[in-house]
């Protein structure tokens, strides 16, 4: 044999053997301070009673999608909007505006759990493509047009990737705030990511999705944790300033602990290979009159950096790019800037 192949073998036994163990380690210390192993398999707790006091609406697969309407009645409204929350969020949270910028600008606002948070209902068979479909499948029950306008919020940009290709004719205009990088991208270079740490950060919380989901359950949930802490060195001032006011970055946003396959499953579809690459698309909206796309980055964004962004954007120069200066990763929360993507999406200011 090779002597290149046997040492690959070699290390090949070895890396498994160091996942082995360290899946043991895991469990043993999640059992040890009061997470047995049926708690870290959220499928073993389907059976809970979810309780729901939300609207919901019953898709053509058997599972409910809780919603929640804000701005003005539809019939009375403008603009009509899906909102497509992110990994850290729910339906609940008041995105972009306020209510009474919403009732002057005549919007229409639906914001729902995506599978598995808030109210909605688990999918265990979730992918890009049921993402997509969730979304349009919400607009057609709701009877909310044959064109709607879509607002995407961190990780929750994947699925509006996915509607960009497959349903631009239902979209009129998308704006994705602060969208996630993917760094299995094909296209993009290997040089701009090699030194980059959070693509190793993420390679790594893929790792654990795979091999100790619920060490990295724990892990996102404790109340000291510093990645989702005020004092985390991945949030910017801006972003510390904003989580010390608000429950922008809080834990208990995210599913229960019987419910944490969904926020695994976000993690290996966000960060995991797609069967398309954004980056060779081209412009869905050959008519500037018809639709536009924004993509809005903070500067100061330490979880999406803005160089990836920036490359994004010239690699698709029909997406009209904005960089907030000062800004990090909550963007989407309400303020000026919120106002400001609302305006440049709608009215094109």
């Amino acid at each position: 044999m090779d002597l290149r192949k046997l040492v690959g073998l070699l290390l090949l036994v070895f890396i498994s053997l160091l996942e082995m163990l360290f899946k043991k380690i895991a469990v043993s210390v999640l059992s040890f301070v009061g997470f047995s192993d049926s708690q870290q398999t959220p499928s073993n707790s389907r059976e809970l009673q979810r309780v729901v006091s939300s609207p919901r609406i019953r898709l053509k697969d058997g599972r409910c999608l809780a919603y929640r309407e804000r701005g003005v009645p539809m019939d009375k409204s403008l603009y009509r909007i899906i909102l497509v929350h992110g990994i850290n969020s729910s339906k609940d949270k008041d995105f972009l505006a306020t209510q009474e910028i919403l009732e002057e600008m005549r919007i229409y606002m639906l914001q729902f759990d995506r599978a598995g948070y808030g109210e909605s209902d688990i999918n265990p068979k979730r992918s890009l493509e049921s993402e997509a479909c969730d979304i349009e499948e919400v607009a057609d029950q709701l009877q909310i047009g044959s064109k709607f306008y879509l607002i995407s919020v961190s990780a929750g940009s994947y699925p509006a990737w996915n509607c960009l290709r497959r349903i631009p004719h239902r979209l009129s205009g998308v704006a994705f705030v602060v969208p996630i990088i993917n760094y299995k991208w094909n296209s993009l270079p290997h040089d701009l990511i090699k030194n980059d740490h959070n693509n190793k950060l993420w390679r790594l919380v893929i790792w654990l999705a795979r091999y100790a989901p619920g060490l990295l359950y724990s892990f996102f949930t404790q109340k000291s944790n510093s990645v989702f802490s005020g004092n985390s060195a991945l949030l910017s001032k801006k972003d510390r300033e904003v989580a010390n006011r608000s429950e922008v970055f809080d834990p208990k946003v995210y599913p229960k602990q019987s419910d944490f396959e969904s926020l695994l499953q976000d993690f290996t579809l966000a960060y995991g290979k797609w069967d398309f690459d954004p980056l060779e698309f081209g412009n869905p909206f050959p008519d500037e009159n018809e639709s536009s796309v924004h993509i809005w980055q903070g500067y100061e964004d330490n979880i999406v950096p803005c160089r990836l962004q920036r490359y994004v954007s010239k690699r698709l120069p029909w997406i009209h790019y904005h960089e907030v200066i000062d800004g990090g990763h909550a963007l989407w929360h309400v303020g000026l800037i919120g106002e400001a993507i609302l305006r440049s999406l709608l009215l094109r200011t």
